[in-house]
């Protein structure tokens, strides 16, 4: 054979599969089911500027192409990982000739939008508003972060799902099925089978037939895909977790709001997620100390040095023996007494160091270690709580003499901080109990 043979490379399953009508797409009912939004728009043909936010593999190249062709529109497409503004003028002229030539409007389609800069994406603004152009986004970050406004208030934000398991059995249907997919070499795949296919696709349909592609090229014709030769194709795979990415931020909130809600079980399954994910054990282990000060604080005070710990033992043994410890003190976050008083009184106290500015330490807090400094009166006046009642000086005033005295920390009725408020409040009846009087400046 001609090493250069000019004979056409055959397209992947994937885009021979690819939806060529909206009978044929699957998944995104939320969207296009009777009466859904975006179906209304279509049928009363009301195309609009949107943005498609959704994971990688759900059909959002697939869904703009079908919407340019249902409207009869023109369809161009370029990736913001390979253009620049010079790509957006190109597409941009080509849609003016489009409208002088035929009376067609454009679909510009721009893949990987996030991946623009500001500037970049503003290069769009003015096209759109004339209605130049249909500008069609597709991202898998949060628009909301990776968009700047101004393209966002332009265009509608459509949130696309994983396929769920449903849409991916009438993927696999097509596949093995039709004539374009497999259907020719009369291939069958047993349920064990799919349900490996499943779970390793996690939601993105070209991964699952790529998948099935690839295994289809392992077995003869008229055989069936069996479930160890998938397990051997898939050894070495990961599921979708993107660090960094929206999936990734997600999990991380998923578990700690499982620690913060008392469920051990709901936050060791997110933690395995993130493991099986790829996710780094020492990032989990630096945001579990975080949630030991933030959710559990004063009310278990031991749960930041078991923290502690299972950061360290993570260090120094690695994986997996280190992630059973970190295990150990998720479990324990998620199992111990709860409260953010010590995180809700250092922001209250953040805020009001930030607004009241450079208040001077009063005279009598101050440290005296040089003659001029006692005769200008620092340390006067200072109580040495030691050498008061319970070695506490009641009435005593440790704020700035600009600044009311303030009671940031309220303990919660909790583990020991219960103990802790009994205290505070035993200490406060003997501040007024007392007759010492604050200073006068």
């Amino acid at each position: 054979m001609d090493l250069f043979s000019s004979a056409p490379i055959a397209q992947p399953l994937a885009a021979r599969l690819r939806a060529t009508s909206l009978d044929e797409y699957v998944g995104q009912e939320h969207l296009l089911a009777p009466g859904k939004p975006l179906r209304e728009a279509l049928e009363q043909g009301a195309l609009h500027s949107m943005i498609f936010w959704g994971p990688p593999g759900v059909g959002k190249t697939t869904l703009a192409k079908l919407l340019a062709k249902v409207s009869d529109a023109h369809f161009e497409t370029i990736s913001a990982v390979l253009s620049g503004v010079k790509e957006i003028r190109q597409s941009v002229e080509m849609a003016r000739q489009q409208a002088a030539q035929y009376g067609r409007r454009t679909i510009l389609f721009v893949d990987e939008v996030h991946r623009f800069n500001k500037s970049q994406q503003d290069a769009f603004l003015p096209y759109v508003e004339d209605g130049t152009l249909i500008f069609i986004g597709a991202t898998t970050e949060n628009p909301s972060f990776e968009l700047n406004n101004a393209l966002l208030s332009r265009a509608r934000v459509y949130v696309l799902k994983s396929l769920d398991e449903a849409a991916m059995r009438k993927l696999v249907r097509r596949a093995l099925e039709e004539e374009k997919g497999l259907g020719q070499r009369r291939l069958s795949l047993p349920e064990d089978s799919f349900r490996i296919l499943l779970a390793a696709a996690d939601g993105d349909g070209r991964r699952l037939l790529n998948l099935l592609e690839n295994a289809s090229d392992l077995v003869e014709d008229g055989q069936a895909i069996d479930a160890g030769l998938l397990q051997n194709l898939l050894s070495d795979s990961r599921r979708r977790f993107d660090k960094g990415g929206e999936a990734f931020y997600d999990q991380i909130s998923a578990l700690h709001k499982s620690v913060r809600g008392s469920n051990p079980d709901a936050a060791l399954y997110w933690f395995a997620r993130m493991l099986d994910g790829g996710c780094d054990p020492l990032y989990i282990a630096r945001r579990v100390v975080r949630m030991a000060s933030e959710d559990i604080g004063n009310a278990d005070p031991r749960a930041l040095t078991l923290c502690l710990n299972a950061w360290d033992v993570q260090e120094r043994l690695g994986s997996p023996e280190g992630e059973l410890a970190v295990a150990q003190a998720i479990v324990y976050l998620a199992c111990a007494p709860k409260s953010n008083a010590v995180y809700m009184a250092f922001k209250t106290a953040m805020r009001d160091a930030a607004e009241h500015g450079s208040l001077e330490v009063p005279l009598h807090l101050r440290n005296a270690p040089t003659k001029l400094m006692k005769e200008l009166g620092y340390g006067e006046e200072y109580r040495y709580a030691h050498d008061e009642p319970d070695a506490y000086a009641a009435g005593e005033d440790y704020f700035p003499e600009e600044l009311e005295p303030r009671h940031y920390y309220q303990p919660v009725p909790r583990g020991l901080e219960l103990k802790i408020r009994d205290k505070l409040e035993h200490l406060a009846a003997q501040d007024r109990a007392s007759s010492w009087q604050r200073r006068k400046p």
